[in-house]
């Protein structure tokens, strides 16, 4: 079992707060990515967890174990650096075998390890090869390895595909994932990449400005997001925010914008303001031909079977998903209404979404 549990963790650098008394419970075997911009807290909370930072308050628990002050030898937890860490004047199977041979493993023990994990990750027949000569995709499976051998109860990636370029990327979200279901581990994974979170992880924490304002399943994060930045953070384009100017109040179905009227999910909160804003994704608005908020087509992107349209109107700028064979030419007028009552309505002076029958 390796379930991590972090309580009231709290990280300060001089003024600086880098983790705000954050509470998160990661579950045993569980994917789990936090996820967030540059500077969110997330590597912060990872090197924490690791034991390469010890916190200024708060408690780590793994296995039930509080582990907070705990050096990270004494842990049983590996970690995956995003620049592979790795000897380069030593071969794949020496840089596969040095964790163990730090723990005095014997040698038949070693040697039946390392085979097992450069044949899980393929690169057995790289074991000769020197690390310098590889190329970056089979370093990362080396650094990966290095990892493996030790059978830790958890492991911690700390952007360990930043430096592949997309193809390469793309492959090793997928090869990862498969390790991970492979040997049962416990993952925590730290990426700003939303698309890499969202096609492997179990759960996603969204971090920002030190805190983690969600944590769900890419599912319930894409489609039922609590804040307006998750809402924007997640999803290409994200998500827009059309300003409702009037109070929200429960059971209210609908409202009034630009001179029309948009149904939204019933609602079961009110809001605390009444500049207001309703969440709406592109692929849930349409085009129609009226009793629609106006605008010009300022931009087209083609996407294969989609396109994302642009329109500028007197609210802002509205993004669209709408089928490739969707004739509109840049400034031509149209008009667009809701697809569904897939919609959220953000509280103008919190920015978290109100509760509502879609987001229950």
């Amino acid at each position: 079992m390796a379930e991590i549990e972090i309580k009231n963790l709290h990280k300060s650098f001089g003024d600086f707060i880098a983790v705000k008394n954050s509470n998160l419970v990661i579950e045993n075997k569980e994917f789990f990515v936090l996820l967030g911009p540059s500077g969110c807290g997330k590597t912060t909370t990872l090197r924490m967890i690791a034991g390469l930072e010890l916190p200024t308050s708060g408690n780590i628990y793994l296995d039930k174990e509080d582990v907070s002050y705990l050096r990270a030898s004494q842990r049983d937890i590996a970690f995956v650096f995003q620049l592979f860490a790795l000897y380069p004047h030593l071969n794949v199977k020496n840089n596969l075998s040095f964790p163990l041979k730090m723990q005095k493993f014997s040698k038949k023990d070693i040697n039946t390890r390392v085979l097992e994990a450069a044949k899980l990750l393929r690169i057995d027949h790289l074991l000769k090869s020197k690390v310098s000569s590889l190329a970056g995709g089979d370093r990362q499976r080396v650094a990966l390895g290095r990892a493996l051998v030790r059978r830790p109860k958890a492991f911690l990636m700390d952007e360990p595909l930043g430096t592949l370029d997309a193809e390469f990327r793309e492959l090793m979200c997928l090869e990862l994932r498969k390790l991970h279901d492979d040997i049962d581990a416990t993952t925590v994974y730290v990426t700003h990449d939303q698309q890499e979170a969202m096609s492997m992880a179990d759960r996603i924490a969204v971090m920002n400005e030190g805190e983690i304002l969600q944590a769900d399943s890419p599912n319930i994060i894409y489609n039922k997001p609590k804040t307006k930045f998750v809402a924007n953070f997640i999803g290409s384009p994200g998500m827009n925010f059309i300003p409702v100017n009037e109070k929200i109040s429960p059971n209210q179905s609908s409202v009034n914008i630009s001179e029309t009227t948009l149904p939204i999910p019933f609602q079961r909160g009110a809001s605390s303001s009444d500049q207001n804003f309703l969440g709406v994704r592109p692929e849930n608005l349409k085009l129609v031909s009226e009793n629609g908020i106006k605008g010009n087509i300022f931009g087209v992107e083609y996407l294969g079977s989609r396109k994302i349209l642009t329109i500028e109107t007197s609210l802002g700028n509205i993004k669209i998903r709408v089928d490739s064979d969707t004739n509109v030419k840049i400034n031509e007028q149209v008009q667009f209404n809701t697809l569904n009552n897939n919609q959220i309505i953000f509280d103008g002076s919190t920015d978290k979404a109100i509760a509502s029958e879609f987001m229950t």
